[in-house]
């Protein structure tokens, strides 16, 4: 019973087996950081209360602070698996009482687990979503760098959908576009760290205050948050900062395996659009040629499994009643595991990003292949009069004559069209460069408006980089 926060009104110790099963210990030690942090708010809450002098307030922090010490060398992990204790928030608190004695004893004064698991939880997210934010703006950085440097290189690509040659494209094009999942991922961590500040819960106690008159304002300003939570019972039992972490890691991960995918596919000789340098590639035990793409096939992974995770942690509110249940220590969990591994994947998707070299020429010589400018003879149609669903038809029926033909359209079938259009001449864009200068929209494919969008991406980077600090 020594090792629990509670045994006073027990008779007998729980069921060895039983504790165990309810303990978070190794999940938790993630957390160790966070709840001494936490902690040390807490005594700036019993000083300015008065329930501690100064001398105790000092004495307790200087325990904390070697608590902080032992996390660091990872003697304290080993501490915390010694004792069947049931989180590490309970851990910390037995080590605190044996370093500091008699005064250690007044750490949890006022204090429950229910608001100091929700305050370290907060602690915690507000740290890695400052992480997920830095490391999405450097993914998309590195992704704006390749597309200035294959902007100025003029390289053309097939853009595909449903996996087919659509119409020709910059590959800065696509680079900007792979960019900017990232930048609304960093924009969306930022702002989970901001709705983390927002308020603390340290001082709800187990769910309506507490009879001690414990500086609520204090520990907030020493924990950084704008202000004390204005409801205790909702305080102890809100997860939505954790959630939003989670999702914001899934989200971000998800967006990297779409990138991947296209990697992996134009990594296949198929394709031939990419190679993998030997840093991001394994080989086969069996077959000697083989070079695999396994990290970028890790990151899917990843991505589903993550996200099967967070509709765990949803589901583990689904008709939970408000204030704490036990239920929110899984939550807790997931979105440990969800954020952990978020920032693992993305750390080894950008080096993996990192080892990718492009084959122009391939790219180029498949740029038009299938047809690609055959909308641009289309729009050059309409552009003389014909309608829309005309254009279409004739154009069709152009491409599917060459297709048998097996050549690709030329200027020939632009004077075909012209004649059953009734127009006296037709020009239109039959090679990729052509068609690529041709468009016109803002957000296009066309240099001029593929360098605004990368100046843009930058710029919006550079203005989220104070929110990373």
């Amino acid at each position: 019973m020594s090792a629990l926060q509670w045994g006073g009104r027990f008779g007998a110790a729980p069921d060895a087996q039983l504790l165990a099963f309810g303990t978070s210990i190794e999940e938790d030690l993630v957390l160790a950081p966070f709840d001494v942090k936490c902690s040390l708010g807490h005594v700036e809450a019993l000083r300015g209360g008065k329930i501690v002098s100064d001398a105790e307030a000092a004495e307790l922090a200087s325990a904390l602070a070697a608590v902080a010490e032992e996390i660091r060398d990872g003697s304290f992990a080993n501490y915390a698996r010694s004792q069947p204790f049931e989180d590490v928030h309970g851990a910390i608190d037995a080590r605190v009482r044996e370093i500091a004695g008699v005064a250690g004893e007044s750490l949890h004064a006022g204090r429950s687990r229910n608001d100091q698991v929700a305050t370290t939880l907060l602690l915690y997210a507000i740290d890695r979503a400052q992480a997920g934010a830095k490391r999405a703006h450097d993914i998309a950085t590195a992704l704006a760098a390749r597309a200035q440097e294959e902007l100025e290189r003029k390289t053309v690509v097939a853009g595909c959908t449903h996996r087919q040659p659509a119409q020709p494209v910059l590959l800065a094009f696509v680079l900007v576009a792979w960019s900017e999942p990232f930048v609304r991922a960093a924009s969306r961590f930022a702002g989970v760290a901001r709705a983390g500040r927002a308020s603390s819960p340290l001082g709800s106690a187990a769910l309506a205050g507490s009879s001690l008159a414990l500086d609520r304002q204090a520990a907030a300003r020493a924990l950084g948050f704008s202000r004390p939570s204005r409801n205790a019972l909702d305080a102890v039992g809100n997860r939505d900062v954790a959630l939003d972490l989670a999702h914001a890691f899934v989200r971000a991960i998800v967006d990297a395996s779409r990138i991947a995918e296209e990697l992996i596919a134009w990594s296949a000789p198929a394709y031939g659009y990419v190679r993998l340098g030997d840093a991001a590639s394994t080989g086969s035990s069996l077959m000697p040629q083989k070079r695999n793409p396994d990290p970028f096939e890790l990151v899917r992974a990843h991505a589903a499994r993550s996200a099967g995770a967070y509709a765990g942690a949803l589901g583990t509110l689904c008709g939970l009643a408000p204030s704490y249940q036990r239920d929110l220590q899984e939550t807790k969990s997931a979105a440990i595991a969800i954020a952990e591994d978020g920032l693992a994947t993305l750390n080894a998707f950008e080096r993996a990003l990192a080892a990718v070299s492009f084959d122009r020429e391939r790219m180029a010589r498949a740029a038009v292949a299938g047809y690609t400018v055959a909308t641009d003879v289309a729009d050059a149609l309409i552009a003389k009069g014909v309608t829309a669903r005309t254009a279409h038809a004739l154009v069709g029926a152009v491409v599917a004559q060459a297709e048998a033909d097996g050549r690709a359209l030329e200027a020939r079938d632009l004077a075909q069209l012209a004649a059953k259009a009734g127009i006296e001449s037709l020009q239109a864009p039959l090679d990729a460069t052509t068609s690529i200068g041709a468009k016109q929209t803002a957000g296009s494919t066309s240099p001029g408006d593929v360098h605004s969008q990368i100046d843009e991406v930058r710029t919006e980077l550079a203005s989220l980089e104070p929110q990373l600090a």
